[in-house]
């Protein structure tokens, strides 16, 4: 019988990283080893959403999307995880709540791409999700400048830590949140599903709000 959740003990910082991952690809790989790196995270965490409410078309089958996950990032610090679908959570607070629940005394952090952060104040419970959990934001091709205006930004001005100082965000209580700028890889599942080289499905069912992962 499967564990609802990745191993994990009191004291271990865990980056969360979620999104459709429709599909999963090097620019996804690239920020987790980024985030690992920069935050010095113990471990990071994909949470492969069963879909997202702020897209219009559903992702590919859940299962398609672990599977080609798992070839994408081959890390030993790296789990691909369905425990939003396992734990039946609509959106990211709700998945949050849980974890912190279910895993006392571990240190989450929630990552997002810059572009995310733009939006983020269209999340559900966004504000709660800013005052329970350190948030990790990694900037991608052509989005620093919309996030660095985004309202969360302005509202949580005063948690912004420096990104010299980014190995302490996880060791942080929220609100707390740190900005990086990293070298990207410019490559999108968009771009891919365009070329061809992916097919989505339209499945619906569980879902969350706009997390990275296009």
């Amino acid at each position: 019988m499967k564990t609802l959740m990745p191993y994990v003990r009191p004291g271990m910082t865990v980056g969360l990283l979620g999104g459709s991952f429709d599909p999963a690809h090097e620019g996804h790989a690239h920020i987790t080893r980024e985030a690992l790196k920069r935050f010095g995270l113990d471990r990071v965490w994909w949470l492969v959403s069963p879909g997202n409410p702020l897209k219009e078309h559903g992702p590919a089958a859940l299962d398609a999307r672990i599977a080609r996950a798992r070839e994408v990032m081959q890390h030993p610090r790296v789990t691909i995880t369905d425990i939003e679908s396992r734990l039946g959570t609509r959106y990211t607070a709700q998945t949050l709540h849980a974890l912190l629940k279910r895993a006392p005394g571990v240190r989450f952090v929630w990552l997002m791409g810059a572009d995310n952060l733009a939006q983020f104040h269209r999340w559900q419970d966004w504000e709660w999700i800013m005052e329970n959990v350190p948030v990790g934001v990694l900037a991608r091709p052509g989005d620093r400048m919309a996030a660095r205006h985004a309202k969360a930004a302005e509202v949580y001005a005063h948690a912004r830590l420096s990104g010299r100082a980014s190995q302490l965000l996880p060791k942080m209580n929220a609100p707390a949140w740190c900005f990086i700028n990293v070298p990207m890889v410019d490559a999108s599942s968009t771009a891919i599903r365009a070329k061809g080289l992916w097919q989505s499905g339209g499945q619906s069912g569980r879902q969350t709000d706009g997390q990275s992962g296009a």
